[in-house]
C-alpha cells in the first residue's frame, strides 16, 4: 500500500469517526437498579438525563440503599453505553486496510 492510499484511508476513516462521534452523542441508554425501582437515562456522552426513583424508596431510613441503587443504575447505564460505543467502533473499522499496529484513536 503506498503512502497515498494510506492517506486517504486514513481521510475516510477520521471522516466516519466524526460521523460515529455525532451518533454515539445522540444515542440514550437506561439503567436500572432494585428491580427497577431507581432508572437512569444517559446520553451517548455519558451524561445523566433522568433519574426515576420509586416513591417507596424517598424515606430518612432508607437514604444509604437509595444512594447505592442511584450508583448501581449509573453504572448499568454506563456499561451499557459503553457496550454500544464498542460495538460502533467495531464497525468503523470493518473493510478498511490498515496496516499491522494501527491503532485508533490517531
Amino acid at each position: 500500500m503506498d503512502i497515498g492510499e494510506m492517506m486517504k484511508q486514513a481521510g475516510q476513516m477520521q471522516a466516519k469517526m466524526q460521523e460515529m462521534q455525532e451518533k454515539l452523542a445522540e444515542i440514550e441508554v437506561s439503567g436500572e437498579a432494585g428491580a427497577g425501582m431507581v432508572k437512569v437515562v444517559l446520553n451517548g456522552k455519558g451524561y445523566a438525563k433522568a433519574v426515576a426513583i420509586e416513591r417507596s424508596l424517598m424515606k430518612e431510613d432508607d437514604a444509604e440503599i437509595l444512594e447505592d441503587l442511584i450508583a448501581a443504575a449509573i453504572n448499568d447505564a454506563k456499561a451499557k453505553l459503553e457496550t454500544q460505543s464498542a460495538e460502533q467502533m467495531k464497525g468503523l473499522t470493518d473493510g478498511l486496510a490498515l496496516p499491522p499496529g494501527f491503532k485508533l484513536p490517531f
